[in-house]
């Protein structure tokens, strides 16, 4: 009777077992699902935050998805019988543009009367408007100095005397590259992401034979030369703000010191916050992902600064560090993502409740720094304190998804909550995100830097235009103005050459209505 019962224990501790291995598996299985859900949906599925919904654009029928022939076209104003109407949204538009105007007009023997044969007289005009593109054209120009000599000193003295005409100094001496040809190259390869073999086919198209390395050459040497004390006057007046924005992403360079060509380095990025009307966004290139790079950087510099997630930030003095509800919340959006079929309640609702903090934002967004802090302490703190402690009553498994996004939230609610120490600090980290944006689209495009010297150039350059581009400057004008300024220009000038100096002529400037300056 009694090995019966042990027999019988036994059983029911070995079905126990199993039953506890088999909840085990399921789990692992319902984890790796999930993760595979995520995946698929990061390869194929939209990576818009505005919304859920599926499907992906499709670059190679975009004209045949957008075309919507119900669409009206921009409304311009029909000028009938020289009646006046209201400028339309066309004609805003395309107030920045030159304007050329071809008449088409009867000749004298046209203007009769087919009816009666009296002379016809003129009762206004029909306008019809088209969009004109020059394409660029390439051409030689000679700089002729003059040189003069004295005739009498010649005959007479010892020494003759050699007077030259005035002439503006070459961006590179002994070279063919001009302010707007470099200007071009640095344009369609940093803002247009054409990679350098690209443009010297496009070169070649146009009859000249421009290699690759002497295009790279000339980039290196303007960066160098003339960008580069630029920059630097760029990073004394960025390191003088209160509130900055900082991110970093990765770049391959196959000649790193050291280093496999496979290996990765990283491109940094710092700017400033919205409370500035002097918007400064620097890259800078290094070999690691090391916090002691941005300790470096940022050396003399004290105040808020926005981050994503990364610890490496969390070691600066001087600095209180603001976390990114963007990132916290696009946790919550994996875990969303990854249960479509079913999805996760604890994940919606935790967006929903980040969602409220970002509504209150936007209504508070004209108030003056001081009214928002009292707001956010008044009626965002209370909320968003509520929102931790309802993560802690959440009882999941550490290892799921909505787990791992429950413990990074909390991870980072110490510099999540940060946001509430000024009213000047940001929810987001979107600011920096949106600039670092054309450099990884570009990535894609030109896919590594061969050299150091190179990814140094190249942050340089992106420095000094995604700058411009926030201060409402055209890239190629802006450029091209300082190449033609900056071999001509002592050191004392270069503060007038920065984007919001007053030297900057009008052609550099976006036609745009309102502020251009806002980021």
């Amino acid at each position: 009777m009694k090995t019966e019962l042990n027999s019988s224990k036994n059983q029911l501790h070995t079905i126990s077992e199993m039953a506890a291995r088999i909840a085990e598996l399921e789990a692992i299985v319902r984890y790796y699902e999930e993760q595979f859900r995520l995946v698929q949906h990061q390869r194929f599925g939209a990576s818009s935050e505005k919304g859920m919904a599926s499907g992906q654009l499709c670059l190679f029928d975009e004209v045949e998805n957008t075309a919507d022939a119900e669409e009206p076209e921009l409304e311009l104003p029909q000028i009938v019988c020289m009646r006046r109407k209201q400028k339309g949204k066309r004609a805003d538009d395309l107030s920045g543009l030159s304007e050329e105007t071809v008449p088409h007009d009867l000749s004298e023997s046209e203007r009769i009367c087919p009816e009666c044969g009296e002379a016809l007289h003129g009762i206004g005009h029909n306008v019809r408007q088209e969009l004109v593109i020059i394409p660029a054209r390439v051409k030689v120009v000679k700089h002729e100095q003059a040189v003069y000599a004295c005739r009498n000193c010649e005959k007479n003295n010892d020494h003759v005397p050699i007077v030259k005409a005035a002439m503006p100094e070459p961006v590179i001496k002994g070279s063919l590259a001009s302010p707007s040809a470099v200007a071009h190259i640095l344009t369609q390869k940093y803002v247009m992401c054409s990679p350098l073999y690209r443009q010297e086919q496009d070169w070649k198209r146009q009859g000249v034979a421009l290699s690759r390395q002497t295009m790279a050459n000339w980039v290196i040497r303007c960066a160098e030369d003339w960008l580069t004390p630029l920059y630097e006057r760029m990073k004394r007046r960025l390191l003088a703000h209160a509130l900055l924005h900082a991110d970093e992403t990765v770049v391959q360079v196959l000649k790193e010191p050291e280093k496999t060509p496979q290996s990765k380095s990283t491109m940094w990025l710092y700017r400033t916050s919205g409370d500035t009307e002097e918007h400064i966004v620097l890259f800078e290139y290094q070999s690691s992902r090391k916090a002691e790079h941005p300790r470096v950087f940022l050396d003399g510099f004290s105040g808020y600064l926005h981050t994503d997630g990364y610890a490496g930030y969390h070691t600066l003095s001087e600095v209180t560090v603001v976390g990114c509800w963007v990132h916290m919340r696009r946790k919550f959006e994996a875990v969303v993502k990854s249960t479509l079929s079913s999805p996760d309640a604890s994940a919606q609702e935790a967006i929903r409740r980040i969602g409220v903090l970002f509504h209150l934002e936007g209504q508070w967004e004209k108030l003056t720094p001081e009214e928002r802090f009292e707001r956010r302490l008044r009626e965002s703190k209370p909320l968003a304190e509520s929102f931790f402690s309802w993560l802690e009553s959440l009882s999941v498994i550490p290892k799921s998804t909505m787990g791992i996004a429950i413990g990074y939230a909390l991870d980072q609610r110490p510099w999540l909550m940060n946001i509430y120490l000024d009213g000047r600090t940001e929810l987001s980290n979107n600011r920096v995100e949106n600039a670092v944006r054309p450099f990884a689209v570009g990535r894609k495009n030109w896919l590594f830097c061969d050299t150091v010297k190179g990814a140094q150039a190249s942050a340089v350059v992106y420095s000094v235009i995604e700058t411009a581009k926030a201060n409402g400057l055209k890239p190629f004008e802006y450029l091209e103005f300082l190449l033609e300024s900056l071999p001509n220009t002592t050191t004392g000038g270069l503060d007038d050459l920065l984007p919001w100096g007053g030297v900057i002529p009008q052609r550099c400037r976006m036609p745009v209505k309102g502020d251009a300056r806002s980021a």
